[in-house]
């Protein structure tokens, strides 16, 4: 299986399985601030699948780095070997349905030099209701031997943005507006975003049924150029940006990967709220 870009459907996923190399599938099912993404698993799966831990697996402890920053190089690397990523396969990740969490698996891999993933669009949501089999209880991979080599992606730190934007670049933040403009912030302990950032809601390019189609997905990102900056409460969501942005053929976006969460880890940052162009 050779994907074509970084979106597959469950039918391609279905007929990939049954052929001669069939492709490592990856579970990344995870809900913010729940720990049921192992147990969803556990309860039924995509045959042959390997659950991956977002929290621990694609991500480093909590800190100064922000709710989910980047996992180090030599943890992600044992991990994706866990579950069996070889070089010689190609990788499908999929989560519950809005791809969120796998493109955040996607993202690290790609970053890492492995070009051949792809991200089950719909999820395990569209599997199941295409009728395709599942099955229940947990896989245990044969050892992968994949070798990473992270920094295949642009990524910026805070003072990279602050410059970005300072610079009259475009920094897009795909919070709900009502975050960004900081009506109501229920996870970080501050609400607002960052001065400059402009709204490019999650809920434009993905929902309950995954990715949006290619040409919804061009309008939505009509404004996006390689160069730009994607950025969210931790950087789990921006990742589904990029991939929703290659999705419509922008390549070159940038991560921030601490996003908003790292951002007000520090006081003397600026702060903004309201609609754009508020900060800017």
């Amino acid at each position: 299986m050779k994907p074509h870009g970084p979106l597959i459907t469950v039918t391609e996923v279905a007929k990939a399985l049954s052929g001669p190399v069939p492709p490592v599938v990856l579970d990344v099912r995870w809900n913010l601030g729940t720990d049921t993404g192992q147990a969803e698993y556990l309860a039924g799966h995509v045959p042959g699948a390997v659950w991956v831990d977002l929290d621990h697996d694609l991500a480093s402890p909590p800190g100064d780095g922000g709710r989910h920053p980047l996992p180090d190089p030599d943890v992600f690397q044992a991990a994706m070997r866990r579950v069996g990523v070889t070089a010689d396969r190609a990788v499908v990740a999929y989560d519950g349905a809005n791809g969120m969490a796998a493109a955040r698996l996607w993202w690290l891999l790609t970053d890492g030099g492995k070009t051949d993933v792809a991200v089950m669009t719909g999820g395990y949501a569209a599997w199941v209701a295409a009728g395709l089999p599942t099955e229940t209880g947990s896989v245990v991979a044969k050892s992968g031997d994949i070798t990473l080599a992270p920094g295949q992606r642009p990524v910026a730190n805070a003072e990279d943005v602050a410059r970005h934007v300072r610079e009259g670049g475009a920094l897009w933040d795909v919070r709900a507006p009502e975050r960004y403009r900081g009506d109501s912030e229920t996870v970080d302990p501050v609400a607002g975003h960052i001065p400059g950032a402009r709204n490019l809601p999650v809920g434009m390019f993905t929902g309950p049924k995954g990715f949006h189609s290619h040409d919804a997905l061009r309008q939505v990102f009509a404004e996006v150029e390689p160069g730009d900056v994607m950025s969210c409460g931790s950087g789990v969501t921006a990742a589904a940006g990029i991939l929703a942005a290659e999705a419509a053929g922008i390549r070159g976006v940038a991560l921030y990967p601490g996003s908003w969460s790292e951002w007000i880890r520090h006081p003397s940052r600026p702060v903004a709220t309201g609609p754009e162009p508020a900060g800017s």
